[in-house]
């Protein structure tokens, strides 16, 4: 489809980026429980008055529209501002366009329209075709940044990347005899627990298993008892989706007695093997309930590459794409995925403490960049504070 015209060439006005302000936050409160499905708001509006809004809540759940619609008792000749471009298509529920033209709503105000193929302005025209008036791009920006992860995977087949690490005022993630626990303080390391449960996976590199042998879960009481809601998918452990956790081995396997092999029954857990591991040692795994996939090069450049698309897609073990990829370390983990380009997103945490010490590691490991010009480059996002500590969010 030809790109709609932006509302900021025709001038948007105060009254649509008010509501479409209101979409967008409304839009975010999905984000962790609808993935791979975008995250979405809808508000309904007339005569500059709010009479129905809604959400995309759950993935298999009604979409923004509908939700929307079903709290207002009449959205005849009303505005209905929606984040993402409504679908066009029947997929896990029938298309949302066809739901606001028998609504009879006059005008619909989209902030981004949908890449996604089987949309992709598809229900802008099918709007404009039943007479409706359509308007695009009004807070274009602020629903883009809500949206990042979900345009990448439709964009490149690849999950968002959030790297994570905590680290002290110069820059250091353990000591020089390699101790790390706890860098940070315990609302910091909540935080952490927070972002984990709004993820798809958690990856970590072998030297962190040996080093830490860690278990890598969500440890927050409202997701531990979390039950799961009836039919949704059985590959979903519950509403917020069971964390799988991923480990990148290249020429060394995690021993069969660390955590996360003797909890793979319980929390799912894959290895993301080289192609010099030997498929017996595999099998070995795999009798502990380990999933393995095996990368084709040895490259970790490339094993995250092909790891990544992988993950994107409806062919990895969990039978659906994964949207978002949370990156722990260590440093030569998170190293490669800065080499890679492969950094969308990083949590800094960062702690009053100062470690000091040569050999003490850096967040990033090797290979690094030899001019500044080569650096990734983000923009800050947010700053929160934790007691004594803080964390600085950087985006793409």
């Amino acid at each position: 489809m030809a790109n709609e015209p932006d509302a900021t060439a025709n001038g948007q006005s105060a009254e649509d980026l008010r509501w479409m302000t209101e979409a967008i936050d409304l839009a975010s409160l999905g984000r962790g429980q609808v993935e791979p499905n975008p995250p979405v708001g809808c508000v309904l509006v007339r005569d500059s008055v709010c009479i129905g809004k809604g959400y995309h809540q759950r993935f298999g759940g009604p979409h923004a529209e509908v939700e929307a619609l079903s709290d207002c008792a009449d959205a005849t000749g009303a505005t209905a501002y929606v984040s993402l471009e409504p679908c066009c298509h029947h997929g896990k529920t029938p298309p949302c366009a066809d739901a606001l033209i028998r609504a009879q709503v006059a005008r619909v105000v989209v902030s981004v329209v949908d890449p996604f193929d089987q949309v992709d302005g598809g229900g802008i025209e099918r709007l404009r075709s039943a007479g409706i008036e359509v308007t695009t791009g009004v807070a274009k920006e602020a629903g883009e940044d809500l949206l990042g992860a979900y345009l990448k995977r439709v964009r490149t087949g690849m999950p968002w990347v959030i790297a994570k690490w905590a680290m002290s005022l110069d820059g250091r993630i353990a000591t020089k005899t390699g101790e790390s626990k706890w860098i940070t303080g315990p609302a910091a390391r909540t935080a952490v627990h927070e972002l984990r449960a709004s993820v798809d996976a958690i990856a970590v590199g072998m030297g962190t298993v040996i080093a830490d042998n860690p278990l890598l879960t969500v440890r927050l009481p409202q997701i531990a008892d979390a039950k799961p809601p009836g039919g949704t998918n059985p590959k979903i452990a519950s509403s917020t989706r069971q964390l799988v956790r991923l480990v990148y081995a290249r020429s060394r396997l995690p021993d069969l007695q660390t955590q996360l092999v003797q909890t793979a029954s319980e929390t799912p857990t894959w290895v993301i093997a080289g192609p010099q591991i030997a498929n017996a040692d595999l099998a070995k795994l795999a009798d502990h309930d380990v999933e393995t996939w095996q990368c084709e090069s040895s490259d970790p450049i490339e094993m995250i590459r092909q790891s990544l698309l992988w993950l994107g897609s409806n062919d990895n073990p969990r039978g659906l794409a994964m949207t978002h990829l949370m990156v722990e370390g260590g440093s030569q983990l998170l190293g490669s995925f800065a080499a890679a380009r492969q950094l969308d997103e990083v949590h800094a945490f960062i702690a009053g403490k100062c470690i000091g010490g040569r050999d003490a590691p850096g967040p990033l490991g090797d290979p690094g960049v030899e001019a500044l010009t080569d650096a990734t480059s983000l923009r800050i996002s947010r700053l929160d504070s934790f007691d004594n500590d803080v964390r600085l969010i950087y985006r793409r």
